[in-house]
């Protein structure tokens, strides 16, 4: 499912304007992206968090030179589901 497909759902379901849906989950979208760039999280009760993990230094490979690389520590953002949620995907999908 794609931006678009959501932002037509949610106008046919609600009866509103693609515009001014795309324009809020837009306006939803940044305000994540600028709360994990401050380095707060996002919790939203029955879905998820959006957090800043860290990632620890490490030392990686670089194979066509054949040498080491250190890979400094840095932050990634990340999203963990609500247990409801995890539960709710559990039940209702089947496995491949």
């Amino acid at each position: 499912m794609t931006k678009a497909d959501i932002v037509a759902n949610i106008s046919e379901k609600l009866g509103m304007e693609k515009g001014d849906v795309q324009a809020t989950i837009e306006s939803f979208m940044d305000e994540v992206k600028t709360s994990l760039e401050s380095g707060d999280n996002v919790y939203l009760r029955g879905f998820g968090s959006f957090v800043v993990k860290t990632r620890a230094e490490k030392t990686g490979r670089n194979i066509s030179k054949n040498t080491t690389i250190k890979i400094p520590a840095h932050n990634i953002p990340a999203f963990k589901p609500a247990k409801i949620f995890v539960e709710g995907v559990k039940t209702n999908v089947e496995v491949k």
